[in-house]
């Protein structure tokens, strides 16, 4: 069923980081950013972080509180997880130390890592660690997840943490995947790796040329990894998480895969997904807050299904059946239709009706006029008059004149 695999692409990376575990001196007061104690636990941090980068488990564990059993076991296990995953760099940044009683304290830790090969900017992460004090020394007693940006107000987690990763290398793909078959894997980079040429020849312009693809071993995984309910995402098949905006830099783009719904998706509806996932990741310099999702989704439907032969009736089914329902839609969908969870037919439309806008662009104006009125509407510092002013400059019209174009493509195309 049509919205049953669309990818979402405006998130904001958020993730929890690896237990971070500290020792320090203690004749140190912490509390006093840059003081004695805050330089003390910065140099642990920094020799923890090497030892993920070295694979040294003995110095990774160094840190744990000795009565923390439960964490230093679990902390172990998360070690071995990532042993498959190729880091080029790890590093820990402490933002806030403060002392909440005798022999104890919190510290705000937040995380940095790149992918070898893939990360041209690192993911980051946040976490709050419980620290006490034993035999002149502090240790890690507790963690747990610090603020995050995006998702739905929820704690996000790390695949690693989910269990032991698995890594599967394609030609511009990197899949690491929990509880997957390899053979599963190398399928799902298959795919990414046909995905991204499909991408580069509808989208040319500045952008890695490579995706980084995360397998959760379920729904419930994939929630996790954005930090909100499963409910919300049961029938979508990926999505895109990553900075909106920026200076065009490589960015550190992920895409999600839910397997339960990517595995009901045939062979077609799979290489769509990615394609799809994968324009995100390559537009993702030139999507901002100004942009409105009609037309971030409907680009990356443009670039997916550009080239496949497939009718507009075969492509936007649920609004051709609204077309020939004498419910025509009175306006370009709004970015609250593109929400998740809610009714299935009405998010299907708006997808479909932001791919139509994206299609009619490129018939009428051209590809490349498309691709320039993207990137205008990104370019503008707010949403308020974005769209009005790369329409008069790259299309020479008014959203008006181009509501009405489009309405009337619809009839022509649906009905």
């Amino acid at each position: 069923m049509a919205g049953q695999w669309r990818g979402a692409g405006r998130g904001r990376w958020a993730g929890q980081a690896l237990a971070v575990l500290l020792l320090a001196s203690a004749c140190t007061s912490p509390g006093e950013p840059g003081g004695a104690a805050a330089r003390d636990v910065q140099r642990t941090l920094d020799r923890r972080a090497a030892a993920v980068v070295d694979r040294d488990e003995a110095a990774y564990l160094a840190p744990i509180d000795p009565r923390a059993d439960s964490l230093r076991a679990a902390e172990r296990r998360e070690f071995a997880n990532l042993a498959q995953v190729p880091l080029r760099s790890w590093a820990y940044r402490l933002t806030g130390l403060d002392r909440t009683g005798a022999g104890r304290a919190t510290a705000r830790v937040e995380l940095s890592y790149r992918l070898d090969g893939y990360d041209g900017a690192p993911v980051k992460a946040t976490e709050e660690l419980d620290l006490t004090q034993r035999d002149g020394r502090w240790y890690v007693a507790a963690e747990k997840p610090g603020d995050t940006e995006g998702g739905d107000g929820g704690a996000a987690r790390q695949l690693w943490e989910q269990g032991r990763v698995t890594a599967v290398r394609g030609k511009h793909s990197l899949v690491l995947g929990v509880g997957q078959s390899e053979r599963r894997l190398r399928e799902i980079a298959n795919a990414a790796d046909r995905a991204v040429p499909a991408v580069d020849r509808a989208w040319q312009g500045r952008w890695t040329r490579r995706v980084v693809v995360l397998v959760p071993s379920s729904v419930d995984g994939m929630a996790s990894l954005l930090g909100g309910p499963a409910a919300g995402y049961r029938g979508i098949a990926a999505v895109t998480t990553g900075e909106a905006g920026g200076s065009g830099a490589a960015s550190a783009d992920r895409v999600i895969v839910n397997p339960d719904a990517y595995a009901v998706l045939g062979g077609f509806g799979q290489q769509i997904v990615l394609t799809h996932e994968s324009a995100h990741v390559a537009t993702r310099a030139h999507t901002s807050a100004a942009t409105p999702m009609w037309l971030s989704e409907g680009l990356a439907d443009w670039v997916a299904y550009r080239g496949t032969g497939r009718t507009a009736r075969e492509v936007a089914p649920e609004l051709a059946r609204a077309v020939r329902g004498r419910e025509l839609p009175a306006a370009l969908p709004t970015d609250k239709a593109f929400g998740f969870g809610g009714d299935a037919d009405a998010l299907a439309q708006a997808y479909e009706g932001g791919w139509l806008a994206c299609r009619l662009i490129a018939e009428e104006w051209g590809e490349k006029r498309l691709a320039a009125f993207y990137r205008a509407v990104g370019g503008h510092e707010q949403r308020e008059g974005a769209v009005e002013k790369a329409m008069q400059e790259e299309l020479g019209t008014t959203p008006e004149d181009f509501t009405v174009r489009w309405r009337e493509y619809l009839r022509e195309q649906l009905a």
